[in-house]
């Protein structure tokens, strides 16, 4: 099981809350994962309702940035790191409460079966999860994530890919 509860009480912030930023530090982390990809060494780190991802050259954050006004995710973004390309994608959407409990469970259990994967849950409310996952081809490295907001019932879903050039 890669799932954790995470020792923090759950405040419901919502999607467009979250920034997308590259090159920040490390912030303080409530869960951490180290693992080796097409060996590349990948950090997956829980800041609560946000990720940090680090893999090579990339410092990867979505978060509620404290001290700055929330600018959204983008649809899209890239940029060239020393000879490789990275690209970032996110989604976000609007469920009904069924559909949004089944959606929940489907990345948990996903997140569960990976070899690769962390994913946290609040006390007191398991539909709001933070989940990452990391794979490799034979052209890079992809990774996923999930941030659920059970008071909305969105959920966001991003996808990063660090490839050589």
């Amino acid at each position: 099981m890669n799932g954790i509860v995470l020792d923090t009480p759950y405040l419901d912030t919502d999607a467009d809350q979250l920034s997308f930023a590259l090159g920040l530090p490390s912030r303080g982390a409530l869960a951490e994962r180290t693992v080796t990809v097409a060996g590349v060494e990948v950090h997956l780190r829980l800041l609560g309702a946000s990720h940090q991802v680090f893999a090579g050259p990339v410092r990867e954050t979505v978060a509620c940035l404290p001290g700055s006004a929330p600018r959204g995710l983008p649809e899209s973004a890239a940029r060239d790191f020393d000879g490789r390309r990275y690209s970032f994608g996110a989604r976000t959407r609007t469920l009904d409460a069924a559909a949004f409990g089944a959606e929940v469970a489907r990345i948990r259990d996903r997140a569960d079966a990976h070899p690769r994967a962390l994913y946290g849950f609040f006390p007191g409310s398991v539909d709001a999860v933070t989940a990452l996952t990391v794979d490799a081809d034979d052209t890079g490295l992809t990774w996923r994530t999930w941030h659920t907001y059970p008071g909305s019932r969105r959920i966001v879903a991003t996808r990063s890919r660090l490839e050589a050039r």
